[in-house]
C-alpha cells in the first residue's frame, strides 16, 4: 500500500523530504504522494508540509502498520511482513500463507485477534490498540529431537527484543512465559507441521503475544491476578508498539540464522533470566492437568532446556513438557 511506503520513507528521515523525491523513489505521481500524506494525517500522523522543503513527519500515533514497522528494518524484509487491523489468529493467517509457499521469515502481525491462541486450546486475550500479536514462520529442516528447544530460544529472543526496544528487563518462567515483576506479559505458542514420509518438520509457526499498553481493565477476571502489561509495570507509561514489533522480527531473524547450532548463547541467557530454578513448583501432567500436581523444588535448567526437579518424596526427574506452576512468588501461580 502506497501509504505504508510513504510512511516508511518519512519515518526514516529527520529532515524534510520533497514530494518529488518521494514520487521518484516510489515510481508514482506527486498527486499520489499527496493523497497518501492526506490519508496518513487522517490516521493521526502529524506531518508538516512546506512548498520549498516537502514533508516532515513530526509525530506518530501508536498504530501498528507495515510502514511504521518496515521503517525500522532492512528494505528486503518489507515483502514478507503482513500487517492486519484484525484477524482471528495470526497463527491461522500464517498457516494459510505457508500453505501457499511463503518463505521462512514471513511475519504476520495484527492489532487485534478475535481468537488468539494459548497453549492447549486456551484463548489469549488480544485487545485492540494495546499489544503486539505476531507470528513468525520458520522452516527448520529438523526432527522433533531438535525442535523441542525452539520455544525456549524464542523466549530469549523476545526478552532481548523488549530490552532492545524499551531498555527493560524481563524474566522467563519455564517453559516460555515472559514476566515482569513476577506477572505474565507474554505468551508463546509454537505449532508445527510434519512431512509424512520423512518425519521431518516442514514448518514451525511461532505465535508471540506481548502485553504492551494494556490497562488492568483489559484483562479478563480469570487472568487478572497473573497477567500484566509492560505499561502497568512501568507506572502507566505508554510504549510505541511498532518499535517492539520490529525488534521481535530482528531477534527472530537472528534466531533463524543461529538455529540449530548456536544454542550456547540462548541456553546461557535463558538460565540467566529464568526464575523457576530454585523455586518451589507444582508439576502437572499434560494428561491430568486438572488433577493433583506433584510438589517439589526446581533445581536447574538442563542443557536441553528441560527442568530438573526434586520432588517431595526425594525423587529427581527431568521435565521436558507439562505445566509447571511457580508457587509463592509474589502471587504468580
Amino acid at each position: 500500500m502506497l501509504k505504508d511506503d510513504v510512511l516508511k520513507l518519512l519515518s526514516r528521515e529527520k529532515d524534510y523530504s520533497s514530494g518529488e523525491a518521494i514520487s521518484r523513489t516510489l515510481g508514482v505521481t506527486r498527486a499520489a504522494v499527496n493523497a497518501a500524506v492526506k490519508a496518513l494525517r487522517e490516521d493521526g500522523y502529524e506531518i508538516e508540509s512546506s512548498t520549498n522543503k516537502g514533508y516532515l513527519l513530526v509525530s506518530s500515533p501508536d498504530i501498528l502498520s507495515k510502514g511504521s514497522i518496515a521503517a525500522l528494518l532492512p528494505d528486503d524484509k518489507s515483502d514478507v511482513i503482513h500487517v492486519f487491523e484484525s484477524v482471528d489468529s495470526t497463527n491461522n493467517v500464517l498457516k494459510d500463507l505457508s500453505s501457499k509457499g511463503a518463505p521462512s521469515g514471513t511475519v504476520v502481525i495484527a492489532d487485534h485477534q478475535t481468537g488468539g491462541k494459548g497453549r492447549r486450546g486456551r484463548s489469549f486475550s488480544s485487545p485492540s490498540g494495546a499489544g503486539v500479536y505476531l507470528s513468525y514462520l520458520l522452516r527448520p529442516e529438523a526432527g522433533f529431537d531438535k525442535i523441542s528447544d525452539l520455544t525456549s530460544w524464542t523466549a530469549v529472543a523476545v526478552a532481548d527484543a523488549i530490552k532492545n526496544a524499551y531498555g527493560l528487563d524481563s524474566q522467563i518462567k519455564w517453559v516460555n512465559d515472559l514476566l515482569m515483576n513476577r506477572k505474565k506479559i507474554c505468551g508463546i505458542l509454537t505449532e508445527v507441521s510434519v512431512e509424512g514420509e520423512s518425519g521431518f518438520i516442514d514448518t514451525c509457526i511461532i505465535g508471540i503475544g506481548v502485553n504492551v499498553n494494556e490497562t488492568v481493565s483489559d484483562f479478563p477476571a480469570e487472568i487478572s491476578e497473573i497477567a500484566t502489561s509492560i505499561s502497568i509495570e512501568n507506572e502507566g507509561k505508554k510504549f510505541f508498539r511498532s518499535k517492539l514489533a520490529a525488534e521481535i522480527i530482528k531477534s527472530m531473524d537472528k534466531l533463524s540464522s543461529d538455529w540449530p547450532d548456536g544454542s550456547s548463547y540462548y541456553l546461557e541467557r535463558y538460565r540467566d533470566i529464568n526464575i523457576t530454578a530454585g523455586s518451589k513448583i507444582t508439576a502437572y501432567s499434560l494428561m491430568a492437568e486438572n488433577g493433583n500436581g506433584r510438589m517439589g523444588t526446581a533445581l536447574a535448567i538442563n542443557d536441553d532446556f528441560s527442568l530438573k526437579v526434586e520432588f517431595a518424596d526425594g525423587s529427581v526427574a527431568d521435565l521436558k513438557s507439562g505445566e509447571v506452576s511457580v508457587r509463592g512468588l509474589y502471587g504468580y501461580t
